[in-house]
């Protein structure tokens, strides 16, 4: 299988972020039977976040391609770099923040607990 569709979602004030957050789907979550909630490029342009939010019945790990955001770890403000990995389990709370003048771009992936 090669997925070379994507479907692209743009959010505004996603989890009460400033802005907009543009979700790429990297492939239809479909194709993991429910062991996989969400497998995203997101791009976060100057300026934009999304909000502090806490995750329910799942978990959440960012891998950072481009940029610098400040990543909100539980109520802990962190700067990130590419190459940084962020993992928010099930309970726990995290946003992520554009606050620099180039963009952010990240993968997200979503698993259910």
């Amino acid at each position: 299988m090669i997925g070379k569709e994507k479907k692209t979602d743009v959010f505004k004030n996603r989890f009460g972020g400033e802005g907009e957050v543009v979700i790429e789907h990297i492939i239809d979550e479909a194709v993991y039977g429910g062991k996989v909630s969400l497998f995203t490029r997101c791009l976060l342009k100057p300026g934009c976040s999304l909000g502090y939010h806490e995750h329910k019945g799942n978990s959440e790990t960012y891998f950072i391609l481009k940029g610098n955001p400040t990543y909100n770890d539980d109520g802990t403000l962190v700067e990130l770099k590419p190459g940084d990995t962020t993992f928010c389990p099930e309970g726990t709370s995290h946003g992520i923040a554009n606050n620099m003048d180039s963009d952010v771009v990240f993968v997200a992936i979503i698993v259910p607990a």
